[in-house]
């Protein structure tokens, strides 16, 4: 749901992905800190609390009780990390 209570669906993309949480580019719909936002990354959902909004982009935090969707690229990234 957006800050005026409507639901909403975007395509956005990812940066600084963590098992903690990630930031969001491309967030067109009006959100704010405090909300669950329910995210998809392929097959994964899971919810987040979206910790700030600004300018298009938004913070989201890892609910504890909630599964890690970004583990495959969290492996990737890990085992690229010390091959150079």
């Amino acid at each position: 749901m957006d800050r005026m209570a409507r639901p909403f669906a975007e395509v956005v993309r990812v940066k600084n992905v963590s098992y903690s949480g990630a930031v969001l580019l491309g967030v067109r719909a009006r959100i704010c800190a405090g909300q669950l936002l329910d995210v998809q990354h392929g097959a994964q959902k899971a919810q987040f609390r979206i910790a700030w909004a600004s300018s298009g982009e938004a913070g989201i935090e890892a609910l504890s009780s909630e599964p890690c969707i970004w583990e495959i690229a969290l492996r990737t990234k890990s085992k690229t990390a010390g091959t150079e």
